[in-house]
């Protein structure tokens, strides 16, 4: 919605036809705050082609982060997340081990995946798109996530909360992981494509008491 100034019929005609910025929406300017990732309610996954035929599917159960809010002004907001390589969890045990190995992410020597952004912006509607840095095995390369703000609610604990879902595509030999295996009838066993999903749901913090 769009606010318009009033006509004053005693002003120029330029100055009659001028109009205001558009309002900021109440609803969202009331998120305007710090929020908590809540990792019992959040998902952070991937997809990978596997053989060339089919797509094996994993999350990262321990994760955690911080989303600062800034609704009336969503360029604004920003975004932390910090995601524990060795919970990486794709159902078959031999699996996890081979990816947080030596071959994939070394997870002893490097135990995080961190996302800090560095730019927010609305791109309609309920969509936005949060750029920032991705680093992994201490390379750190810029990644652009679209997001679809789900909605605000107020759980039966009193917790205000918000969600958000989205996905990226990324290479993984950009960040250093490149083991592969060539496959008899041509191809490789493991794509180098792979699709982040994200699925936040975040708590606000309680305002500082006066």
């Amino acid at each position: 919605m769009a606010l318009f100034n009033r006509r004053n019929n005693n002003a120029p005609a330029a100055a009659a036809t001028a109009v205001a910025a558009p309002a900021v929406d109440p609803a969202l300017a009331a998120l305007t705050g710090d929020y908590t990732i809540d990792p019992a309610h959040s998902s952070i996954g991937f997809t990978v082609r596997h053989a060339m035929v089919t797509n094996v599917r994993g999350t990262f159960g321990d994760h955690e982060g911080t989303l600062k809010l800034d609704g009336s002004d969503p360029a604004n907001s920003t975004a932390s997340i910090d995601v524990r390589i060795a919970s990486i969890d794709t159902g078959i045990a031999d699996r996890d081990a081979h990816l947080v190995s030596g071959d994939f992410f070394d997870a002893e020597k490097f135990p995080l995946m961190t996302f800090r952004s560095t730019r927010a912006e609305q791109l309609g509607g309920d969509d936005y798109r949060v750029t920032g840095d991705l680093t992994i095995k201490d390379v750190t390369r810029p990644l652009s996530i679209d997001l679809e703000f789900n909605g605000s609610a107020t759980d039966v604990y009193g917790n205000e909360r918000v969600g958000f879902e989205g996905s990226a595509t990324i290479l993984r030999s950009d960040w250093g992981l490149t083991w592969n295996a060539a496959l008899e009838t041509g191809g490789v066993m493991v794509s180098d494509k792979v699709k982040l999903t994200f699925d936040i749901s975040a708590i606000k913090a309680a305002a500082p008491q006066s």
